[in-house]
């Protein structure tokens, strides 16, 4: 069966999506002190990657509600794996998550150390992994909470908490005669 080819030389069909696991890093100890979710998250990571032409490293985004709803686990197992991973330094965090002047939030961006870095040149992967030793984990970067105060806890308005520049202005209250 031939394939279809256009103009650029390549194959019109597509192909499935997928990743390499390298034995090497899956041997290491960081890889064997890692637990069951972490160890099943970090392949749909590595999935986020586009390759080496594209080379998305450092601005890979997988949320932590994707990752749950991939893993079958809840949200907050599934930021304890992004967290694990952190600390055994298969993870970086390269740009924090954040919510955008119009609401919209965005997750955090990752870089895979595993992976060469786009503009890298001949320094190559960092593969923090291997400098892993018991008991001496990686800083872990963690997601601000929207209402660090509680469920409906808040003590002062966000505006007040991040903005000098807001007015704040009360009318008066009139009584009745």
């Amino acid at each position: 069966m031939a394939r279809a080819i256009n103009k650029t030389g390549r194959s019109d069909v597509k192909t499935e999506h997928f990743t390499k696991m390298i034995r090497h890093t899956m041997e290491c100890p960081a890889w064997k002190a890692l637990g069951s979710t972490p160890q099943a998250l970090y392949p749909w990571l590595k999935l986020e990657w586009r390759g080496i032409d594209v080379n998305n490293n450092g601005k890979i985004q997988l949320s932590g509600r994707q990752a749950a709803d991939r893993l079958g686990v809840t949200l907050i197992t599934a930021s304890r794996a992004f967290h694990e991973l952190q600390a055994k330094g298969f993870l970086v965090i390269t740009r924090p998550a954040r919510l955008g002047i119009s609401g919209e939030a965005s997750s955090p961006y990752y870089e895979l150390t595993e992976l060469a870095l786009p503009g890298a040149g001949k320094d190559g992967p960092r593969k923090l992994y291997l400098q892993w030793q018991p008991g001496r984990d990686f800083t872990v970067h963690k997601s601000m909470a929207n209402n660090p105060t509680g469920k409906n806890g808040k003590k002062k308005p966000c505006h007040q908490n991040y903005d000098g520049s807001v007015i704040i202005s009360m009318t008066e209250r009139k009584t009745a005669s």
